[in-house]
This record gives structure tokens, C-alpha cells and sequence, in this order.
């Protein structure tokens, strides 16, 4: 496994990490499989594990907290993020200092850890003031709660402006982004966010980088029965498009010729550039993590990535 600064921060993060999005705190893998599934990820190298209080409202950061407890904690990097309501009540969402300083405290209990190391405003608050936002979040740093705070999904404007009031007020800088990224949905990151980030020496660590699973090429013949194309219509409407189709397709002479699958050819493409830190990954067998990692050592050349855009060009 490679490890990559969080931006210009000091704490490293495994290039692939895992993510408790779907998976964990439901009935989709179960739990056995999922205890496999980190202990290999763990014994592999990988360190950094992603959670949300939004995922299962809770029940995920408790399953993978769980498994999470047999490791010496200074060897994890544990990341939540809160916004998305996990009530009907009127203040248990958004990013209202209440929210924020009540939400942290419950994420410590179900993960029953004392710190976690990145906090992510999950979405951009339209509601709350930034400074509220900004000035609630570097507390919870001064307090020893989270040693990094960061966003998900905000916009250039709002990462900036974020930036630029804890930059003038002396309070602790957003340190990372957690953007969708993929091959297949690429222009905002390229075009807005890493505009913003990457001079400011914010990380990036994505989400769906293999585009929900578009990208490993199940899907090349259709939906397989109990697929996540299969079992989610969001899933599916958002991302299988027959032009996206013909891209996976155009990519596999491509991943064959360099000796890799088309799931680890997606990674790598991602890991190549400058901003990103780590890659958020799922999993539903051990097997997928194992292929996943070996991403990590696959460097592509310049002329490989020339190859990629122009299969990735459909008229």
C-alpha cells in the first residue's frame, strides 16, 4: 500500500481506502462478510476507513466501530460526516453549531472511540451561516474531538469561502474535500474543485470512483440479478447510459494491455492526479478489496492517459 498526504497536512491516508456507504448497518452484506472484509482491508494496509451518520442513520459507524476495535487505534484513520437529517426534529440536521457539537458526540458513542480524525460537512448548509459552520467546527478540533475537519460535495465557492474565514479568524483550516469522482464524472472536480483546493492545500479524498460499479465492467452484458444496478434505480438511472456503456467497453483493451482489470485500470486513473489523496472504495467481498489495493502500485504514463480520454470520447 502507498500512503498520501491529506493535502499539505501531516496525517497520511492509504491511496485506496474503504467506505461504509451501503454496505455496513444494513441487510445488503452481512455481517460476517463485512468483519472480512475490513480485517482484510486493515491487513492490507489500508488505514483509512469512511463513515457518515447519515448511512443506516447510525447503525453503520456502530457495525464497522465494532470490527474497527480490535486495532490499535493510532494505526486508523476514522472518518463521519454529518448533515442529512437523523430525526423529524426541527435542529437534528444541517450545520448548526447545535448540530455539529450534538452529532459529533453521538458518532463518538457509536463508533465508541474518544477522537475521530476527519469530520466532514457532509453538504453545504444553505441555512446556517458559514461563520457559525467554520468557527463550531475548528472548536471540535481545540476540543480533541476530530484532528480534521473537512467538506463533501460543496461547492468551489463555499470550500473557498470556508477557507479564506477560518484563514483570517486564526481558527483550523478545512483540510480535505470528499467529491464524487470518476472517469464518467470527472468535469466538476477537474474544472471547479481542484481550481480551489489544490492551491490552498486541500485534499481530496473520493467517493464512487468506479461510478457505483460502471467502471469494473459487470455491466457490459446488462444488470446482473442482485447487483447494486439490480437492487438500486438511482443507481442505475444516474450512471448506465449506453454512451457510458461504450466508454467501459473502449476501456478494457486498454486495462488488458497494461496487465490490470478495468476496476483497478478506474482507480489508478483517479490516483493519478496531483489532488487526490485517497480513494473510497466499497466492497461486498473481501476479494473485491484485495483486487482494489493493487491499484495503489499502477503507475500510467502519460501517453496511457492520452489513450483513456480518447476512449472515454463518445460523439
Amino acid at each position: 500500500m502507498k500512503y498520501r498526504r491529506l493535502g499539505n497536512g501531516g496525517m497520511k491516508v492509504s491511496a485506496v481506502s474503504l467506505g461504509g456507504w451501503i454496505n455496513f448497518g444494513g441487510d445488503v452484506v452481512a455481517r460476517d462478510l463485512n468483519r472480512q472484509i475490513v480485517e482484510t482491508a486493515y491487513d492490507n494496509g489500508i488505514n483509512f476507513f469512511d463513515l457518515a451518520d447519515a448511512y443506516e442513520r447510525g447503525e453503520a459507524e456502530k457495525e464497522m466501530g465494532s470490527i474497527l476495535k480490535q486495532y490499535p487505534r493510532h494505526t486508523l484513520v476514522v472518518s463521519s460526516k454529518l448533515f442529512w437529517p437523523m430525526s423529524d426534529d426541527v435542529n437534528d440536521r444541517g450545520l448548526s453549531r447545535k448540530h455539529i457539537m450534538e452529532s459529533i458526540d453521538k458518532t463518538l458513542q457509536r463508533l465508541d472511540m474518544d477522537y475521530i480524525d476527519i469530520y466532514f460537512c457532509h453538504r453545504a448548509d444553505p441555512e446556517t451561516p458559514m461563520y457559525e459552520t467554520a468557527k463550531a467546527m475548528s472548536d471540535l478540533v481545540d476540543a480533541g474531538k476530530v484532528l480534521y475537519w473537512g467538506t463533501s460535495e460543496w461547492p468551489a465557492a463555499k470550500i473557498v469561502e470556508a477557507y479564506e474565514l477560518c484563514l483570517r479568524y486564526g481558527w483550523n483550516l478545512p483540510q480535505v474535500e470528499q467529491p464524487n469522482y470518476s472517469m464518467l464524472y470527472r468535469e466538476r472536480v477537474e474544472n471547479e474543485i481542484l481550481p480551489a483546493t489544490e492551491p490552498r492545500g486541500v485534499g481530496l479524498v473520493t467517493f464512487s470512483p468506479l461510478a457505483q460499479g460502471m467502471l469494473t465492467g459487470k455491466y457490459d452484458d446488462g444488470v446482473p440479478e442482485g447487483s447494486r444496478f439490480g437492487r438500486e434505480d438511482w443507481a442505475r438511472e444516474r450512471v448506465m447510459t449506453e454512451a457510458n456503456a461504450q466508454r467501459v467497453r473502449n476501456l478494457k483493451p486498454i486495462a488488458d494491455d497494461l496487465g490490470i482489470s478495468r476496476a483497478q485500470l478506474a482507480l489508478a486513473w483517479n490516483l493519478r492526479q496531483y489532488g487526490v489523496s485517497s480513494v473510497i472504495t466499497g466492497a461486498t467481498r473481501a476479494e473485491h478489496i484485495e483486487n482494489n489495493i493493487k491499484a495503489a502500485d499502477v503507475e500510467l504514463m502519460s501517453d496511457v492517459i492520452e489513450i483513456i480520454d480518447q476512449a472515454l470520447t463518445i460523439d
